[in-house]
């Protein structure tokens, strides 16, 4: 088991941030949206509806 599964790899933004999040394991791309203190994260979709895959490196 990772100790650290999931890697930011997008940020922009103070108060009102957008988040790209990868999933080591999956390779699935998440995006977190947040304002003020609401937020929420669903998996990022390309334009055919199916998730975004980051081919995932062995280090």
């Amino acid at each position: 088991m990772m100790d650290n599964r999931f890697e930011k790899v997008y940020a922009q933004g103070a108060l009102n941030q957008i988040e790209i999040w990868v999933d080591r394991e999956t390779g699935v791309n998440y995006i977190f949206r947040q304002h003020g203190y609401a937020g929420g994260m669903t998996p990022l979709l390309d334009r055919d509806g199916k998730p975004v895959v980051t081919p995932i490196v062995h280090r």
